[in-house]
């Protein structure tokens, strides 16, 4: 009894710690997001299919965040990314052994990454590594899962399980661009 009594007053201090830790004495939070991100790392999903189909996959680094962007010939606003394994379009083979990084983000792109001809609109081949990412804080992989009844799958290998945010952007010209940060801290 005396045990049970003694814990439940550690947890009623250990408790008034932790609420007291990220206030001020006025009662205002002392703490402040990393570069003010609050995007959070829960699946992220939007859109409809297209048939503008992939042409570019590109990396970028950025002072708070890593960026991915895949960009279509023509208007695409569909996806689904998470963390979590991801599988091959059309085989259902795992990307995370051949991924690099301590989290897999999980993407699916409502767009193929091929022509009305089913001519291949990207230079990758199943599992083929798609980016250099040396001097990277976050990115560690981005690995193409293939495209198949319209859909294009890529595992993207990152450092840990961060927050991220997905953005839909016009452009360039008739181009659309499905953009992936992943913030390189909580």
């Amino acid at each position: 009894m005396r045990i049970r009594s003694a814990l439940t007053a550690l947890a009623v201090v250990l408790a008034g710690l932790v609420a007291s830790s990220g206030s001020s004495a006025a009662g205002t939070t002392t703490t402040s997001a990393y570069c003010g991100i609050t995007w959070g790392s829960v699946e992220k999903s939007a859109g409809a299919l297209s048939d503008a189909p992939l042409v570019d996959v590109r990396t970028g680094r950025h002072d708070c965040y890593d960026r991915v962007v895949f960009e279509f010939a023509g208007p695409v606003d569909g996806y689904t990314i998470g963390y979590g394994e991801t599988w091959t379009e059309g085989e259902g083979l795992a990307l995370s052994p051949y991924t690099a990084g301590g989290a897999l983000l999980r993407v699916s792109l409502r767009a193929p990454a091929y022509d009305a001809d089913h001519a291949g609109t990207v230079p990758y081949p199943v599992g083929e590594h798609v980016a250099n990412l040396l001097r990277y804080p976050t990115l560690r992989d981005v690995v193409f899962g293939g495209s198949f009844e319209g859909y294009s799958t890529f595992a993207v290998g990152v450092r840990a399980r961060l927050p991220f945010r997905v953005l839909v952007l016009a452009g360039p010209g008739t181009h659309s661009r499905v953009v992936l940060d992943v913030a390189h801290q909580w």
